[in-house]
């Protein structure tokens, strides 16, 4: 069979387009692609959630692909082992109670199980704005990254979803956004975006869980955002 441009552009174009028009609406918008956006996105839509995804860069995985200084191995203990057996991501032992894993393979591993279990994932598309109706997040403001990194002058267009999760790590940017523009005060002890204390891992760990919670009505944070927003290591 001979290969038609026009016919690769209009099949493009056309399943990117019907893509995006269903997913203005949705049970959870998921903002930012990293382990814990990819495993929320995974276990929501396997709970039947229609769940959207915004990733600003081209690829999906946050800092996960580096590992740890470039060398890029994980290390999970024995609960995350179990979620990692869940997704089919192999491990091996290390000392009791630590397991490690290759981040390239966990990577991938959860975005494809994510993408199967029926998320809908869009990269290189950037949050500007939340929309906000009585105080209560009820969808999100976006636009290409590269309008944002160019900075150019060109609106943004608006989807609706009952909950949204931000999953943006270190810079919590949905929680900062929802501070700086509405006014209205966020569900820590301040009210406002607390910011990371200094690295300590088991008490990180703990605290990261406890921290996975409602920041705003409407408005989840889950994994190192969490973390930032109520001021944990």
């Amino acid at each position: 069979m001979k290969l038609n441009d026009i016919t690769i552009s209009k099949a493009i174009i056309k399943r990117y387009t019907t893509k995006l028009l269903n997913s203005l609406e949705s049970d959870v918008a998921i903002v930012g692609a990293g382990p814990a956006g990819l495993t929320a996105a995974y276990y929501l839509a396997k709970a039947k959630k229609k769940v959207v995804l915004f990733e600003r860069k081209l690829s999906i995985g946050g800092g996960m692909w580096g590992g740890g200084i470039m060398f890029n191995e994980i290390i999970v203990q024995s609960d995350g082992k179990k979620i990692f057996d869940e997704f089919g991501v192999r491990t091996s032992p290390f000392e009791e109670g630590y397991f490690s894993a290759d981040s390239i393979e966990t990577v991938s591993t959860i975005c494809s199980q994510a993408s199967k279990a029926g998320a809908t994932i869009f990269n290189l598309l950037s949050v500007e704005d939340v929309m906000l109706t009585e105080e209560r997040v009820t969808g999100l403001v976006i636009n290409w990254t590269a309008v944002e990194l160019a900075h150019l002058h060109v609106d943004p267009v608006t989807i609706r979803s009952e909950y949204v999760i931000d999953a943006t790590g270190h810079a919590a940017e949905i929680a900062t956004i929802i501070q700086k523009k509405s006014g209205c005060k966020l569900n820590t002890p301040s009210g406002t975006v607390i910011g990371e204390k200094p690295m300590h891992a088991e008490i990180g760990e703990r605290m990261i869980i406890e921290n996975t919670r409602e920041i705003f009505p409407g408005v989840f944070a889950a994994g190192m955002c969490a973390n930032a927003i109520f001021g944990a290591p």
